[in-house]
Formats: structure tokens, C-alpha cells, sequence
């Protein structure tokens, strides 16, 4: 017997271990809509791509990589997808990895019930959290890092490059790393058919018609 539709936020679960995302789920449940999980980085990716939550509760330790390899390659398509790291750590350099790639929050895994559930709805309405212990490190930590070290996607003043997107930016560093089609898709985890529609879009909008032409326009740029 079904019960009314849950207004909660739609949450996907990222974890590699079954009984911690078993548990997670059967605590706020009733409270969010968790319409998915994965154990590892590719499945994550491709599933969170699949299904679209509006949060994605991470790991940032899993078997295949780091979770903020989910959260870059993710967010390069979907800007819109928000990440909130649920972690056992409270390495310092855990949590800086996971804001730097594109996190919201970070909370680890003694947080209460009701706090997580709470964390997500404001994660959903676009603000940040943190645990206490940590959110006082996070600012230190960022008010002191280099300016060049804070995000690479600094504006770049270059109305031909801004005009393209995150992940078209991707592949066109790789295109003038000398990468070939099949490398790119396995570096950024999509099918080599989803990479010909990225260079075809960047050769539409560079009004350039060849990858040679490609090639030499992002080495001018120096962005391999």
C-alpha cells in the first residue's frame, strides 16, 4: 500500500559501503525522496546523470577515486545538481577537495537524523553547510589559499572561451593535449558519441571547421 508522494528533496546516495547506504536510507526516507545509489565513481556518475537528483549525498572516499571526481565530472553537465559530502573524515584535506570540486557541504557520518535531513533541505535551497568542528578550518583554509589555487574556472575574459560550457572547456584542453576521441571519453567518464557533440558544438561556436584548426586555437589560448 503506497502513501502520499514525498515533497522532500530528491536525493541520490553515494557510498561504497551496502549497509551504510541501507541504513542512511531507512533513517530520513520518510522525510526525502532517495531515488537512487551507487557504490563507486562511474556508476555514480552515470546513474546521478540518469535520474537528476536535486542533492547527492557523497563519500569522498570510494574504491574507483576520490568523490569529488563524482562531483566535477557531474557538475560539468549538471550545474544545477547539488553535493553535500557525508564522511567517516575530517581530514582537512578531505574536506577541501570536496569544496574545491564543487561540494555545498560537508558533514560527517556521527551527524543526528534530524541534523542530516535538515542539512539536505538547506543544501536543496542552495545554501552551504558544514559541521561546526569544520566550517571554521574551511574559511581559514580558503581565505589563505593563493588566488590562482581557488577555482579553476577563474574568469577568463575571453569572449570566444566564455562562451563555452564547463565540460566543453574539458574537452577542449584534451583535444590540445593531443588526447584522441576514445581517450577523452575514458578520462571524463562519457561515450566517445557524447564527445563528437561536445567538438562539433565548439566548432560551431568558434565558427572553426576542422580539429587541426581546433588544435591550434586552444594551443594560441594556451590551454593544454
Amino acid at each position: 500500500m503506497s502513501g502520499p508522494a514525498n515533497p522532500g528533496p530528491r536525493v541520490f546516495i553515494v557510498d561504497d559501503h551496502g549497509l551504510f547506504r541501507a541504513g542512511v536510507k531507512t533513517e530520513i526516507g520518510d522525510r526525502v525522496d532517495v531515488i537512487g545509489e551507487a557504490d563507486d565513481v562511474q556508476p555514480a556518475i552515470a546513474a546521478i546523470g540518469a535520474l537528476l537528483p536535486d542533492v547527492v549525498l557523497l563519500d569522498v572516499h570510494l574504491p574507483g577515486g576520490g568523490g569529488q571526481d563524482v562531483v566535477r565530472s557531474v557538475k560539468a553537465d549538471h550545474p544545477e545538481i547539488k553535493f553535500l559530502a557525508l564522511s567517516a573524515s575530517d581530514a582537512p584535506e578531505d574536506v577541501i577537495a570536496a569544496i574545491r570540486a564543487g561540494a555545498r557541504g560537508y558533514v560527517t557520518k556521527t551527524i543526528s537524523t534530524t541534523e542530516l535531513v535538515a542539512a539536505i533541505r538547506r543544501i536543496a535551497d542552495g545554501d552551504a553547510v558544514f559541521s561546526p568542528m569544520l566550517a571554521g578550518f574551511v574559511l581559514d583554509a580558503f581565505s589563505t589559499l593563493p588566488p590562482d589555487t581557488v577555482s579553476e574556472e577563474r574568469p577568463s575574459f575571453d569572449p570566444e572561451l566564455d562562451q563555452l560550457t564547463a565540460r566543453e572547456r574539458e574537452v577542449l584542453r584534451l583535444i590540445a593535449r593531443g588526447y584522441t576521441y576514445k581517450e577523452i571519453a575514458r578520462e571524463l567518464f562519457i561515450s566517445v558519441k557524447t564527445v563528437e557533440h561536445h567538438v562539433s558544438s565548439v566548432l560551431r561556436k568558434l565558427q572553426l571547421s576542422t580539429r587541426h584548426q581546433l588544435t591550434r586555437w586552444a594551443t594560441e589560448r594556451r590551454l593544454a
